[in-house]
């Protein structure tokens, strides 16, 4: 069964994260570009979101004792193979951990141009991500 409280907290931490996303995307690629600030705190927002899912698809997974994954992405494919969230879901949030990958290991590798424009999309595949999460919770409860 999962753990309830743990996974909530991750979710809050989550959706914080999600929100700063939001505020912080400029109106335009220009001004993401040129704003090296900006660039570094939405890139540290996209780690934490992408990171609390991965926690949350790793913790369900084995506390419902469907197995540990070998790869981050591959928590996601656990969670769509027990109907907690779509195929097409755990496919986008698959890319993100990849997304997640280059910047944890190096921000030479990251695109602000293409980051900026991919913000929107990432953020509904999490808040369908935190909503599919949310539902599995209240059937636990």
């Amino acid at each position: 069964m999962t753990n309830v409280p743990l996974v909530t907290r991750k979710l809050a931490v989550l959706e914080e994260h999600l929100r700063r996303l939001r505020e912080r995307r400029p109106d335009s690629v220009d001004a993401f570009v040129a704003d090296a600030l900006v660039q570094d705190a939405i890139a540290m927002s996209v780690l934490v979101v992408v990171q609390e899912a991965v926690d949350i698809a790793l913790h369900v997974a084995s506390d419902e004792g469907w197995g540990v994954p070998t790869r981050y992405a591959d928590g996601f494919g656990l969670l769509a193979k027990h109907a907690v969230i779509s195929e097409p879901l755990a496919a986008d949030l698959a890319r993100a951990v990849q997304l997640r990958n280059r910047i944890a290991h190096g921000y030479a590798s990251i695109d602000a141009s293409r980051l900026w424009q991919e913000l929107p999309a990432g953020e509904q595949a999490f808040t369908a991500f935190v909503s599919a999460i949310a539902a599995h919770l209240s059937r636990e409860a």
